[in-house]
């Protein structure tokens, strides 16, 4: 028995039958459900079983897991004992004449992208030193008139002017560029920055100058607002 068109609900012949989200449907009835333009099985995209073309998708809007009130007492509750645990070590090595920080995640993520920066600065300065060296010219050594004169002519002044060797040219290394330098990212969701060192954006604005972190986070800056900072590497994709 041939099944009914979820479009039209008349029956689909075998000739004519599109079977997608889990339907059937008539070539001409698999269409889009607000400007009824025909699809196929390439250009289509499905939402609640439904049809629809790139231009009336309809989008999900995203919520923020931090705005919950649980994830907000649970961050609350983090700071506060990273706020205690530094007390304690601030207490106990008083009068030592320094003071231990507590190794907090936003203390590691700062030297790590302290120490990047710095081998960065050294590969660059080392590279500028690297072309501006020169090679020293050795003088060769010159030999004595006598050393040339012809047997018989003792008399006669013979002046000899030796030919410098020819120096090859140092070919200047280029210097290689910093790891990320360039890179451009594409943000695919709104984020609202929750620390001081982060950066907010919205969904579709571009950051550049990127540089990889950790798994989880990057450093970059946002180019519409031209505000730069830290923020989530799975809200952005590459272009």
């Amino acid at each position: 028995m041939n099944p009914l068109c979820s479009r039209c609900n008349l029956v689909v012949y075998p000739t004519e039958k599109v079977n997608c989200l889990d339907k059937y449907w008539h070539k001409g009835c698999f269409s889009c459900e607000v400007c009824k333009m025909t699809l196929n099985m390439k250009n289509y995209k499905g939402f609640e079983k439904k049809p629809y073309c790139n231009a009336h998708y309809p989008k999900t809007s995203f919520t923020a897991v931090a705005d919950t009130p649980e994830n907000l007492r649970l961050k609350k509750q983090s700071k506060m004992q990273s706020t205690v645990s530094y007390k304690e070590e601030f207490e106990k090595n008083r009068g030592k004449g320094f003071t231990v920080v507590a190794e907090t995640p936003e203390l590691e993520r700062f030297k790590k992208t302290q120490n990047q920066i710095s081998n960065i600065s050294y590969h660059e300065d080392f590279e500028k030193r690297k072309m501006g060296r020169e090679v020293p010219h050795q003088q060769p050594s010159i030999p004595s008139p006598a050393a040339y004169q012809q047997p018989g002519a003792a008399s006669q002044n013979f002046h000899y002017e030796p030919t410098p060797e020819p120096v090859q040219p140092v070919q200047p290394v280029a210097a290689a560029p910093p790891p990320s330098a360039g890179k451009r990212y594409r943000a695919v969701y709104d984020y609202s920055a929750a620390d001081e060192d982060e950066v907010s954006f919205v969904d579709g604005d571009v950051i550049i100058d990127v540089q990889q972190i950790d798994e989880g986070w990057m450093y970059g800056r946002v180019q519409r607002t031209g505000q730069q900072g830290m923020l989530p590497a799975n809200y952005v994709e590459a272009i």
